[in-house]
């Protein structure tokens, strides 16, 4: 069984290998964890899963931006890598592109290859259905003819109003091209001012009440959007480039490189080593060693000439160094980043936040939280969750039944599982947390105090109310506001919902259990008495 736990909820694609290290199955998925996780915890899958799930010895993933990047990113990786289990399409066409051509009057159609030819192409598309309301659209907002040869009278889509005829002369070439020089604008995703100026233009329509055009508008506008939504993970360019980025966390560099083969984001490396001065330079010169720089590198900050000769010589010609500051190339660096902070750094950054954010002298790398869970007053349990370095650490995870109080009294409890807990590693000279969570108010705060005080013991401890998500820390009167948006408080969340969820669970397992005890036994019923 793997430990899924730390994969993220984002969307992205998975690699299983087996032993030998080979890719074995490219799958994508709109929340990685959630996906991945599946494989491992049905059992009813078919058989060629089951072979499937028996052969992983490993699980990597690469997170995007959206799921229309995992599934292009997911089509890159199958034709590179042809893994075993993975549908054998090998003739299988690739996404479709919208085709412009150059022509006297340039025609609007789809194309399956980018070939060299007289032609303009945008995309790829994922959805057909998306790629084809896009084209109809525009065909009738910018009125571009589709027929490949141009007839000698007007047709029925000229009758209809979705085609200008230019095969008649009913525009002229000047014309024709500013609506295709538009149309051109719109599928390049350069939207922000022409759907500024839409908008403008449909609310006055829309005032002066000319509905048609204004729908026309609203077409226009619904396209423009669409597009600056457009993918980056597969992009048609000639050249080859790694993007390669990096974090320093205390003594250790996180690194990892993308490759990206003629537009085509293939895979990814990571790395890890020891902090030193230079070791950027050191890394670029051992990396490409041994293998052949591409066209061009996407890298945080510049290089040195020396550098850059070096690269240059490897390749046998120049490789262009470029620094991106915004554009497409800027965001293949984030996409970097983002790996990056999920393969190395998400964990770590989360437990240093939350030591900032609540002034702690010591990282809480070990925290445990507790919870209360009844029905009305019965079936009173208590539950505690140990996180490690970010993680749950559910072999640690300990359950108890409230056994000195009697009917709701939700401090009480606290104040008993508390001291049970600790007065037992105590016991065992067991390892101690660094943070202890109480899932309440300042009430429930105290109890767990005074239940460490009677313990001699001086871990810290807060409290997390639901209602507010306000944090308690004990000496102080108000509570704490966390940032909404920072990862300090969305951790303590994500340990509080797992310790209720825990707490929850053992509860309706206790009135489980109790009902099936009350029940009749088969075979007997029992008689009603007479009124």
């Amino acid at each position: 069984m793997f430990d899924t736990a730390t994969l993220p909820g984002t969307p992205g694609c998975y690699l299983f290998y087996d032993n030998g290290g080979t890719i074995i199955y490219v799958g994508k998925a709109k929340n990685l964890k959630k996906r991945v996780s599946s494989y491992f915890q049905k059992k009813d899958h078919d058989k060629k899963t089951l072979n499937l799930v028996a052969a992983i010895a490993r699980v990597s993933v690469m997170v995007t931006n959206t799921e229309t990047e995992a599934f292009l990113l997911e089509n890159n990786l199958i034709k590179k890598h042809q893994p075993k289990y993975n549908i054998d399409l090998k003739d299988a066409k690739r996404y479709a592109y919208i085709e412009l051509t150059r022509e006297q009057f340039p025609r609007i159609g789809i194309a399956r290859r980018t070939g060299k030819g007289e032609s303009t192409f945008f995309g790829p598309f994922v959805s057909a259905a998306e790629r084809d309301a896009l084209i109809r659209i525009i065909r009738k907002v910018f009125l571009l003819r589709s027929c490949r040869r141009l007839p000698k009278r007007a047709c029925l889509r000229h009758h209809m109003h979705t085609c200008s005829a230019p095969c008649v002369g009913a525009i002229s070439e000047e014309e024709y091209h500013l609506q295709v020089e538009r149309a051109a604008s719109l599928l390049k995703g350069r939207s922000s001012e022409l759907l500024l100026s839409l908008r403008e233009e449909m609310a006055g329509y829309s005032a002066r009440e000319e509905y048609e055009k204004a729908l026309s508008l609203r077409n226009q506008i619904a396209a423009v959007t669409h597009l600056a939504e457009r993918q980056h993970v597969e992009r048609p360019k000639e050249t080859d480039q790694d993007v390669i980025g990096y974090a320093v966390s205390d003594d250790t560099v996180y690194l990892m490189v993308f490759s990206v083969e003629k537009g085509l984001l293939t895979g990814k490396q990571e790395y890890s080593f020891e902090n030193r001065e230079d070791f950027f330079e050191e890394f670029l010169v051992q990396y490409y060693a041994d293998r052949i720089p591409p066209s061009e590198l996407i890298l945080p900050h510049d290089v040195d000439e020396a550098m850059a000769g070096y690269l240059s010589e490897r390749k046998g010609k120049s490789v262009q160094v470029t620094i991106p500051k915004i554009g497409e190339k800027k965001k293949l660096l984030d996409l970097v980043e983002k790996n990056l902070e999920h393969a190395f750094l998400k964990n770590e950054l989360k437990v240093k936040d939350l030591q900032s954010s609540l002034g702690l002298a010591d990282a809480p790398d070990v925290i445990e939280c507790f919870d209360i869970s009844h029905l009305s007053g019965t079936a009173m349990v208590g539950s505690m969750v140990r996180f490690r370095n970010g993680v749950p650490d559910k072999k640690n995870y300990r359950r108890f039944k409230i056994k000195t109080v009697e009917g709701i009294d939700d401090f009480a409890s606290i104040a008993e599982v508390v001291k049970r807990r600790y007065d037992r590693l105590i016991r065992e000279d067991a390892e101690m947390p660094d943070l202890i969570i109480i899932d309440g108010g300042k009430g429930q705060l105290s109890a767990a105090g005074d239940s460490l005080r009677d313990l001699d013991l001086t871990i810290p401890v807060i409290a997390l109310a639901k209602r507010e998500e306000e944090v308690y820390l004990p000496g102080e009167t108000l509570p704490r506001q966390l940032d909404k948006k920072a990862m300090a408080l969305h951790y303590l969340q994500e340990i509080r919902d797992e310790a209720h969820r825990f707490a929850i669970a053992y509860n309706r397992l206790l009135r489980n259990k109790s009902a099936v005890a009350g029940s009749p036994k088969p075979g007997k019923s029992r008689k009603k008495k007479n009124s």
